[in-house]
């Protein structure tokens, strides 16, 4: 199980290629790069700019450029609007003001929902500390906040004897 979907993993290699090519680029160029179907590319560049996180042109020498500079959009940003509400839990996306309609039978007495709920909320805190220009960086994770700034940290436990 992974935490992305196709869909937001392939999202950010698209705005990854834009946002190294400031000119733009086409559905075409962009499937050819990364030997995807030109089709998929094509819808996830639609998702995109109805997202408004690109802008298109239309005609022979149209395409896709970013909308605003990838300093400016979060990782959290793209992942809950790609995802309809980027969640870890099914109840931790309806408290989260994710999808309304996914329910869980067991809620009323789950146990660990509480405990689920905070790291949803210290997760997302993270991702909202990481701009897409963060990933996009070729110094990669170099540039990123230590998790303690970001969120607070775990209490200790106390350690048997």
């Amino acid at each position: 199980m992974t935490l992305l979907s196709r869909k937001a993993d392939y999202a950010l290699l698209v705005l990854s290629h834009l946002h190294h090519h400031p000119d733009g680029a086409n559905a075409r160029e962009i499937a050819e790069k990364f030997q995807l179907s030109r089709a998929f590319i094509a819808n996830i560049l639609k998702e995109l700019c109805q997202k408004e996180f690109v802008s298109s042109t239309r005609g022979v020498k149209g395409g896709y450029i970013l909308r605003r500079p990838a300093t400016s959009v979060t990782l959290a940003e793209l992942l809950e609007s790609i995802e309809d509400g980027f969640s870890l839990t099914v109840c931790s996306s309806h408290h989260a003001g994710g999808a309304e309609n996914i329910h869980c039978d067991i809620e009323h007495l789950c146990t660990v929902k509480s405990p689920m709920m905070e790291i949803h909320r210290r997760l997302m805190g993270v991702l909202r500390g990481v701009t897409l220009a963060d990933v996009f960086s070729p110094a990669g994770f170099g540039n990123l906040q230590p998790l303690s700034v970001i969120s607070r940290p775990m209490p200790m436990q106390a350690q048997a004897v």
